[in-house]
């Protein structure tokens, strides 16, 4: 897979009346989605540094219920995660029926920054893992085999994945950079990594390649979205998400004719001033 394709960005009209009837469908699903208890939904965002995730997650979901949606952010794999297997610590942050459940990076960061730092993998204890040189291709294919078969085996459970590639070009990312230095307000989200990783842009392309063409599948495919615009990307990705998650046409419970006619006689009361 060619990412090269999507480093020029276009800008879209936006339609302010499809974009907000998009995220009016999505919370209107996610309360379905909540009261039916039966179906888990997992949101992955993933994307360079800078390509618009945070802004993403608070301007597409900020009308949900919060008791039923929350973010999870994967940072560095902590010594208690290093001493499981690496879908450990994504089991520990799957939703619970009837919510969804945001990714700001996920499982996905396993075959990508190891991809460009091989030697993170040495000392993790891995069977087969003493040098750099054992870090090969072998690897990475059983990993990417593990999260294929990862999601269909949360689908029969019920959790279904829904996976975003927010692209931006190298550009775009010099510009918000920039920004972050330039302006007081947007200091605090600048990190000295996020520079020194500019270094490896054509390493995490190349990674982030591989693991879209190993990792999408028919029923569980990338969307890979063109992120230079931020709302352009939203846009889109409201749309698809609506559009995924009214096919699993979540309902509410259904109440029983006996219970009907017991609340039908309870709110007659009510209005009364019986009860």
């Amino acid at each position: 897979m060619d990412l090269t394709q999507w480093a020029t960005q276009t800008t879209v009209r936006i339609d302010r009346a499809e974009r907000d009837a998009d995220l009016a469908t999505l919370q209107d699903l996610q309360r379905r989605l909540y009261a039916q208890k039966q179906m888990g939904v997992i949101i992955v965002l993933q994307g360079m540094d800078t390509a618009g995730k945070d802004g993403l997650i608070r301007h597409v979901f900020s009308g949900f219920n919060a008791a039923g949606t929350s973010v999870v952010s994967f940072k560095q794999p902590t010594s208690v995660d290093l001493q499981h297997d690496f879908l450990w610590r994504v089991n520990q942050a799957l939703p619970a029926r009837g919510e969804i459940r945001i990714f700001n990076r996920s499982q996905y960061e396993d075959v990508l920054i190891s991809r460009v730092h091989p030697e993170i993998l040495v000392g993790q204890h891995l069977p087969g893992i003493q040098t750099v040189g054992d870090v090969t291709d072998k690897f990475f294919n059983r990993r990417y085999h593990d999260l294929r078969h990862y999601e269909t085996y949360l689908a029969h459970q019920g959790f279904m994945m829904y996976k975003f590639f927010l692209h931006i070009s190298q550009a775009e990312q010099t510009h918000r950079l920039e920004r972050r230095l330039a302006r007081p307000e947007k200091n605090w989200k600048f990190s000295t990594s996020d520079l020194k990783e500019r270094q490896y842009w054509d390493d995490y392309q190349t990674a982030y390649a591989q693991m879209l063409a190993h990792t999408a599948t028919p029923k569980h495919p990338w969307y890979i979205i063109p992120a230079d615009d931020k709302s352009t990307a939203r846009r889109i990705v409201s749309a698809i998400l609506a559009q995924q998650l009214g096919g699993l046409d979540p309902q509410y419970p259904q109440v029983s004719a006996a219970e009907q006619a017991k609340f039908k006689t309870l709110l007659h009361q009510l209005r009364k001033g019986r009860i």
